[in-house]
């Protein structure tokens, strides 16, 4: 599955940025590594989020490197988010 952002449009978790790291035919599974991890991800069904659908480019570079672990999809939301790279 291709790697994507979302943006939350309901819920306590509005307006956070997560990696949709599993799709159904009417829900999706976020993480953003930190309180919703990989192994724990947030079941939202799918008319509660809006897919980002235009990258940028070093957000994109972090999901083709391939292993997929909870500091790259920190690392994806906080490029995306304009943090620039983490430091720790």
């Amino acid at each position: 599955m291709e790697q994507r952002l979302a943006v939350s449009m309901s819920g306590h978790d509005k307006g956070g940025v997560y990696a949709i790291v599993k799709e159904e035919a009417d829900a999706v599974y976020l993480a953003d590594g930190k309180r919703r991890t990989l192994e724990k991800p947030k079941k939202k069904n799918k008319k509660h989020v809006q897919v980002i659908k235009q990258l940028p480019e070093e957000v994109a570079e972090v999901f083709a490197q391939g292993n997929f672990r909870n500091e790259e999809i920190k690392r994806a939301i906080k490029l995306y988010q304009g943090g620039g790279l983490p430091t720790g």
